[in-house]
């Protein structure tokens, strides 16, 4: 099934393919597979997946790493990079679609051959890979901090945009906190004026601040 028009705007603001010509974007949806998940099945997990680089078109997907609540996966979000070279017999989570999802899957001889002609695909995708690392280092160093507190400082600022939105469910178990731990920490952050809440959107107010609370 092709892409329709507002799929092809969504692959166009996709990191991996900022700045590429449309007529390769064109060109990719063609070459390139479309799979279609149903909400609640699972689209990779450490048993079965596929050497493909994958990007998310249409719903939601979350990631799990046994019972924790790693991402949740958005239109426009690519999955499947760590994976993709590591030569690993397993993959490393488990990736299930929350609602009806549609994802465009670039098998990896694809990828090969547009990371060898297409300078500015290699270039966003060694950017791209560069800021997991960032994140997901930032993401351990959270896990690792003793208080509730700093835990969650150090996820909001390794979020990098400033605003977070999450249930408190979802951040308690990215976390490892109780949902009792997480609301003190909450409430303490929110006293000494260092984040606000509306719902479930988190707004870093001080930045500074909460890098002293580490």
């Amino acid at each position: 099934m092709p892409l329709t028009v507002e799929e092809l705007h969504l692959l166009a603001a996709c990191p991996l393919f900022l700045g590429v010509e449309e007529a390769l974007l064109y060109r990719l949806a063609r070459e390139a597979g479309r799979a279609e998940f149903s909400s609640g099945q699972v689209v990779y997990d450490p048993d079965h997946f596929r050497r493909c680089l994958g990007v998310v078109l249409s719903g939601r997907l979350q990631v799990t790493k046994g019972s924790l609540a790693v991402s949740l996966l958005e239109p426009g979000d690519l999955f499947g990079a760590a994976a993709l070279y590591s030569g690993e017999a397993e993959f490393a989570s488990t990736i299930t679609a929350q609602r009806p999802s549609a994802c465009l899957m670039l098998e990896q001889s694809l990828v090969d051959r547009l990371l060898a002609e297409q300078g500015q695909i290699r270039e966003n995708y060694l950017r791209y890979l560069t800021g997991r690392i960032r994140f997901l280092s930032g993401r351990l160093q959270a896990l690792a901090q003793p208080g509730a507190e700093g835990k969650l400082a150090r996820y909001l600022l390794a979020s990098g945009t400033g605003e977070l939105t999450c249930s408190a469910t979802q951040l308690s178990q990215r976390l490892g906190l109780s949902r009792a731990s997480l609301y003190r920490a909450f409430a303490a952050l929110e006293e000494n004026g260092l984040i606000t809440r509306r719902g479930k959107t988190i707004t870093v107010a001080d930045p500074a601040g909460l890098e002293a609370v580490m």
